[in-house]
């Protein structure tokens, strides 16, 4: 380059066509002019008085005048002095990069001296064209082609390429390979109508080169260093990604470098346990750095832990917003284990104490933290920071103010060294969803380094705990609810028989003209509406009779949409989105479709200006359950049934009720508080659960989770005597279902009746009923009385009608006795319960029949008169 700044000093450029030719023409016409005015005065200088050559000489000395005075003030330049363009045209002469010049067809217009020195050409017969310059190198040709075609587009552009020799090896000093940038951009025209030219610079870039190849062997250099260092290096951004670790940091953590990448890792991801709060705490102040040294342990990829010791330091903007972070990792062999010194054990102390599980602080007597662990900083991080520990806050910040005054009473008695100091339930104050316990033990031996410490304190949050119990008392509470409430319903449920038993029998003797007959049949009418009642109960306390059958939701809910259609209005819109390939469900038609009725007829009520609400289907996997956020939900498969409205919401303060038996907010006399209540039944008998997830003013969503039904195969059963093979042994068969829309042709019957109940009522109307029938009823209070009244008539019984729940022996006691001796012998039970609370109990292969309670005398008859048909 310095033989080529020597050239461009004292040479011109090789080739340089004027582009302003008018200066040469302006000079030619004016000597032209010049000469044929002298020759004029020669030839007529003898007709110099002549009138018109006079006035020839009159404009000519005109014209001349106008010239002189033009020239005088400037408006007329017969040579062009230098104008400001001479000084950009110097520039480009001198310019240490090779400028050429060329119009669109490639004819070089300029070229200045750096051009020729680089080039090798000393004369304008000597510059060669790019092209022709570049013809004998593929890769330079093909720069030049790029480059011209950008041009032609009206694009700037560069381009670099090597050379295996040098275009001028007398200037480059030697003969091998080069280096040479080429940059190309469009010179407009002034004119503009004429065409556009195109601007070439090139120039020797090998010891740009060189440098750049120097500069990074020196960073790899670096980079390998720092990778092979003994020690691990990583670099985390603002918000904590890691953007850099070397070779040996991963190495120990096992982490393949190939696959990572800045941003693929935090370091929430290479800390382990709480030690993350403990880095997060180092904060420097705002435009400042701050570097700590923390001890505390590493997460290798096979999840175990690599006890080190960090080097952090962090920076900080001027607005305080945390900035980049940069931190050394020493890594504490485990061969050091045996090593008591000082400085060891101070290391391993700091290590497990930041590495337990529990917060701790210890403490003044004053109540000021001295110091805390990570964990401690981590619960507390939205209350205190490690910048409000050094200076000096308190320990009551992070107690509700409710629970300061014991919090005192607790430090007062560690400063009296007491033993016994009873700990601290209290809320997180800001966030009173979050409870803690604090466990306050006093100092009893300080030592040289903390002879201020009073106390130390062990925090544990116990929200989870909390929640724990307030659903475990809420359980108990519906449990407890339902028991009482099912005791409730079985008395009640025999007071109803006994009144639709005697309300039968009047009606038998009494004709529609009677003045009695209505008023029988409002007795009849009203038993009846109690009866509804009661099997709202039994079904919240989970005992009424279900009949499961294996479902498809798919089909409930379509067959179901018309009638909740109907049921909600006009103005209430029905919305249903399927899930696709739902598992199928096993539980009770009817009841499950009383579910959907109710939650839909509750949902219309919470819209009293219309809207609209949703059914939604799908399965949920037993691996997304814990994403659900239900603690009480146990991992399984499930079939969730949504419903949705956009209503009134439920407020926080009752949401825990509305399952309650007798809760409403409805008015009195518009609902009797048992709709939800008998849904939470139906679904927690059926083995699902419900939850319900409300916005005041947003609206309500219930969610069911039913069980997957999974068809079970039957294991062979053993061959029972006189069954061919393959059969299986029945567990219980129940009497056929009781359609009240079909009456039998004939109820009546001869047969002999053992009726066993400890209700006296039901008894004497039963026993009255069936005589009225045709049937010889022998009656029994209990079931050891039945057995000896079986003894007396030596088992002359057709059939036994019991209670199912009685004092003394119970009716699945009593047919597990009669079986025993009659083991034909066919059996109902008539129970308030459900069927399975009892048939769980009876042997496998038992036959009986079930009716439950109230029913009426039609229902008994039916009842007996299908299981003897049976």
């Amino acid at each position: 380059m310095s033989k080529i700044r020597q050239e461009i000093e004292y040479h011109a450029p090789i080739v340089e066509r004027s582009s302003r030719p008018g200066v040469i023409l302006r000079i030619v016409l004016l000597a032209i002019v010049l000469t044929a005015s002298a020759g004029a005065f020669i030839l007529f200088k003898n007709q110099l008085e002549n009138e018109i050559v006079l006035g020839i000489l009159g404009v000519l000395a005109m014209v001349g005048i106008f010239f002189f005075v033009s020239a005088m003030i400037g408006f007329i330049e017969i040579m062009p002095q230098s104008r400001p363009d001479e000084l950009a045209r110097t520039f480009v002469d001198t310019q240490p990069e090779g400028t050429l010049i060329t119009d669109r067809k490639g004819r070089i217009i300029y070229a200045n001296a750096a051009y020729g020195a680089l080039t090798g050409a000393a004369h304008e017969n000597e510059a060669q064209t790019l092209e022709t310059l570049f013809s004998r190198d593929r890769e330079a040709t093909e720069s030049v082609y790029r480059l011209t075609n950008g041009l032609h587009e009206g694009k700037e552009g560069a381009e670099e390429f090597r050379l295996l020799k040098p275009l001028n090896p007398a200037a480059a000093g030697g003969t091998g390979a080069r280096w040479y940038r080429l940059k190309a951009r469009v010179l407009p025209n002034r004119e503009r109508s004429g065409p556009s030219l195109y601007v070439w610079q090139i120039a020797d870039i090998t010891s740009e080169r060189d440098d750049q190849e120097r500069f990074f062997k020196e960073l790899q250099n670096a980079i390998d260093y720092l990778d092979h260092a003994p020690a691990g290096f990583f670099s985390a951004g603002r918000k904590g990604e890691v953007v850099y670790l070397n070779a040996t940091l991963a190495d120990w953590l096992g982490i393949d470098l190939t696959k990572f990448h800045p941003g693929s890792l935090s370091m929430g991801d290479l800390i382990a346990g709480e030690g993350l709060a403990l880095v997060q705490s180092v904060q420097a102040e705002p435009g400042a750095k701050k570097t700590e040294v923390l001890d505390l342990d590493l997460r290798k990829s096979n999840g175990q832990s690599l006890p080190v010791r960090l080097v952090h330091r962090v920076t900080a903007n001027r607005d305080g917003a945390p900035g980049e972070s940069r931190t050394i990792v020493l890594a504490r062999d485990v061969t050091d284990d045996g090593d008591q010194s000082a400085s060891v054990a101070a290391m391993r102390f700091t290590r497990f104490f930041n590495n337990t599980p529990m917060a701790i602080a210890s403490v003044d007597g004053d109540g000021r933290i001295l110091r805390t662990n990570a964990p401690f900083l981590k619960l507390f991080s939205g209350v205190v920071s490690r910048d409000d520990i050094d200076k000096g806050a308190r320990l009551e910040s992070i107690v509700h103010t409710t629970d300061r005054s014991r919090l005192v009473a607790a430090l007062e008695a560690a400063r009296d060294r007491q033993g016994d100091i009873a700990p601290i339930d209290s809320l997180l104050p800001g966030d009173e969803g979050r409870h803690f316990r604090f466990y306050v033990n006093a100092v009893i031996d300080q030592n040289d380094q903390s002879p201020e410490e009073a106390a130390i304190v062990y925090a544990v949050e116990i929200t989870e705990q909390k929640a724990l119990e307030k659903q475990m008392a809420q359980t108990q509470k519906m449990n407890a609810v339902g028991t009482l409430a099912g005791g409730i319903a079985h008395d009640f449920n025999n007071v109803l028989t006994a009144i639709l038993l005697s309300s039968d029998h009047l009606l038998l003797s009494a004709r529609p003209a009677d003045a009695s007959f209505a008023d029988l049949m409002e007795i009849k009418r009203n038993a009846n509406r109690a009866a509804v009642l009661v099997r709202q109960l039994l079904a919240f306390s989970r005992k009424q009779t279900m009949r499961p059958t294996v479902l498809q939701m798919t089909d409930v809910i379509g067959d179901l949409r018309m009638l909740v259609d109907r049921m909600t209005g006009t103005n209430v819109k029905i919305e249903v989105d399927y899930g696709r390939d739902l598992w199928p469900v096993k539980t009770d038609l009817g009841q499950f479709e009383q579910v959907l009725v109710n939650l839909a007829v509750n949902a219309r009520d919470a819209m009293p200006d219309g809207g609209t609400i949703t059914f939604r289907t799908r399965n949920v996997d037993a691996a997304d359950v814990p994403a659900l956020g239900y603690r009480e939900l146990p991992e399984s498969d499930y079939v969730e049934i949504d419903v949705m409205d956009r209503g009134t919401g439920i407020p926080p303060e009752i949401r825990d009720k509305i399952f309650e038996p007798f809760f409403t907010t409805k008015e009195v006399g518009k609902g009797t508080g048992l709709g939800l209540s008998m849904v939470y039944g139906i679904i927690k008998q059926s083995g699902g659960y419900i939850f319900v997830d409300s916005e005041v003013g947003r609206g309500t969503t219930f969610r069911i989770f039913m069980p997957r039904h999974v068809e079970e195969i039957p294991a062979p059963a053993l061959q029972a005597p006189g069954m061919s093979g393959g059969e299986a042994v029945p567990r219980a068969v129940p009497a056929p279902a009781i359609d009240p829309s079909k009456e039998p042709r004939d109820l009546t019957g001869s047969a002999v009746v053992l009726l066993v109940e400890d209700e006296e009522a039901v008894r004497r109307g039963g026993k009255r009923m069936l005589e009225t029938r045709g049937y010889t009823v022998h009656e029994a209070g209990s079931g050891v009385e039945a057995l000896d009244i079986m003894e007396e008539l030596g088992g002359a019984v057709d059939i036994v009608v019991s209670d199912v729940v009685m004092p003394e022996m119970d009716g699945p006691s009593l047919l597990r006795e009669l079986r025993k001796n009659y083991p034909d012998l066919k059996f109902i039970f008539v129970s308030g319960y459900a069927e399975d609370a009892f048939a769980r109990n009876l042997p496998a292969d038992a036959k009986f029949g079930f009716l439950p309670k109230p029913f009426s005398l039609k229902q008994l008859a039916e009842a007996v008169r299908e299981m003897l048909d049976g």
